[in-house]
């Protein structure tokens, strides 16, 4: 029993508020999971019925010649009235080939396939987007818009089950599940897939539980006519995450939004942590720039929307304060260890043990949601929060058989090496996100892409989101360039 002064005792409380607030993600995952299987009492079906309204379908397209085409030919084929679906592909002053194949499926399907060719373009997805909105819109033809990008390849019964939801004139857009659906798989694109299982078919279940959506997916997002004119017709251009926006707005406007899990739609992903980095950076710079956009939203309750609950808001600042919330855990660890190991010891013990219950049971319920990515990325999964996280929690639920393993290897513990292994232990969460780092800066040398995938795997994805929110605030700080990144797509979708 440790004995404490009331100066200490408060110190040590302090200190373990830290360290509670800093596992705050770890907890929210686990209520993540515990409240999904709600969504089979609380969700919007009862009210969804068979309903074809009139879709007009706006792709923003620069240079996206190697998959505009098959994009096209696949919503053609959809499972839904042909009278009923136009597609128009907003061409953003492209320097390829797309003018002319967008140009031709419009010879060949006249009255279904418009070509809008922006003469200047480069200004954004969100300026390219307005640009078919407002021609859509003029027109009173149309009843719905479904908002897509260039790349994916839906599911041919993914639409109807996307416009059901808009039988209830409450209901101002449904987003789809974006699944990764590259034919060339690599140990990225696989990580990739488990993320979209947790943060789409879990995480935004629970938003449907809980009445307010974070983000309706970029790539599949259809809205009623009603709703796009409550926001003034347009896509909010002030932001790098005019989706998330865009889902907030009709909230706002007392309108909800709907995730449909069995509307599949298929992407492609990045391959490469440089792009993945690329492309993540903008959407958290966006996440960033909305918090303070919406500063007076947060954690007010209001009975036109759920934006300001607590769960909701608790869940948006555990994911764009999580390396924040892992510094403050590891500095309050190393403090607690300095004053009281005793004490640091057994938080250690409680935290990984928590850590580990969650992470299995998570992981388990995850890929039995999308058992395709179950069979294709099940390393993934295991290794998810990387190998330094398992050995952490192998070491929290059984200590002895790390001491015997040391023992067995001629390298028993004393003190001086008990309190640096504590340590490296306690500062893990740090050290992992300076090893994504270090992968990001090794992957374009010469044999560097194994050496990335090896640091991902011993240092975790969790690890690389962290270390791509880091960049961001950065950049927001120095408000570095923020222009629309395009992501390379070359046509690797497995339809």
């Amino acid at each position: 029993m440790v004995d404490l002064t009331w100066l200490e005792t408060l110190v040590v409380i302090v200190l373990l508020l830290c360290v509670f607030v800093g596992t705050l993600p770890v907890t929210n995952t686990g209520l993540q999971f515990l409240m999904l299987p709600l969504h089979a009492f609380r969700n919007h079906y009862p009210r969804a019925a068979p309903y074809h309204p009139n879709v007009a379908v706006v792709i923003p397209a620069w240079n996206e010649g190697l998959v505009i085409g098959p994009a096209i030919e696949r919503l053609l084929q959809l499972e839904y009235p042909s009278d009923r679906l136009r597609i128009f592909v907003v061409d953003d002053a492209s320097t390829d080939d797309t003018p002319a194949i967008v140009t031709a499926k419009a010879e060949a399907y006249p009255g279904r396939v418009v070509h809008l060719r922006r003469e200047k373009g480069g200004e954004g997805k969100a300026h390219t987007l307005n640009h078919g909105l407002d021609v859509i819109l003029a027109d009173p033809w149309a009843e719905a818009v479904l908002i897509m990008d260039a790349d994916v390849i839906f599911a041919r019964d993914s639409l109807r089950k996307l416009t059901r939801h808009l039988a209830d004139d409450r209901v101002g857009a449904v987003t789809a599940y974006i699944a990764e659906g590259s034919r060339d798989r690599n140990y990225l694109t696989r990580f990739i897939a488990i993320e979209y299982v947790i943060g789409q078919l879990s995480a935004r279940r629970t938003q449907n539980v809980g009445g307010a959506i974070a983000c309706l997916a970029g790539g599949a997002q259809l809205h009623s006519r009603a709703n796009l004119e409550a926001i003034g017709g347009r896509i909010p251009t002030g932001t790098l995450a005019e989706d998330t926006m865009t889902t907030f707005e009709g909230q706002l406007k007392g309108r909800r939004m709907v995730f449909e899990p069995h509307a599949v739609v298929l992407a492609e992903e990045p391959r490469t942590i440089d792009s993945l980095w690329k492309q993540r950076l903008r959407w958290a710079r966006g996440n960033v720039q909305l918090t303070s956009i919406y500063r007076k939203l947060w954690f007010r309750p209001s009975r036109t929307h759920n934006l300001g609950s607590i769960p909701f808001g608790l869940a948006w600042f555990t994911i764009l304060l999580m390396p924040a919330l892992m510094l403050l855990a590891a500095a309050a660890m190393v403090t607690l260890l300095l004053l009281h190991s005793g004490i640091a010891d057994v938080l250690f013990r409680f935290m990984w043990i928590a850590a580990a219950c969650i992470y299995v049971f998570s992981m388990v319920y995850s890929v039995q949601l999308d058992p395709r990515i179950g069979r294709q990325s099940w390393r993934e999964a295991i290794m998810f929060p990387g190998l330094g996280a398992l050995i952490l929690m192998a070491i929290a639920l059984f200590p002895w058989l790390f001491e015997d393993a040391l023992a067995a290897l001629g390298a028993p513990l004393t003190d001086g090496s008990r309190f640096a292994w504590a340590l490296v232990f306690f500062l893990w969460g740090p050290i992992s996100m300076l090893g994504i780092w270090l992968a990001r800066v090794v992957e374009p040398l010469p044999g560097g892409r194994f050496l990335a995938g090896l640091l991902l795997y011993i240092c975790g994805y969790g690890s690389l989101l962290c270390a791509i929110t880091v960049d961001s605030y950065i950049k927001e700080w120095r408000r570095a360039d923020a222009a629309w990144i395009k992501t390379e797509k070359i046509g690797r979708v497995d339809a």
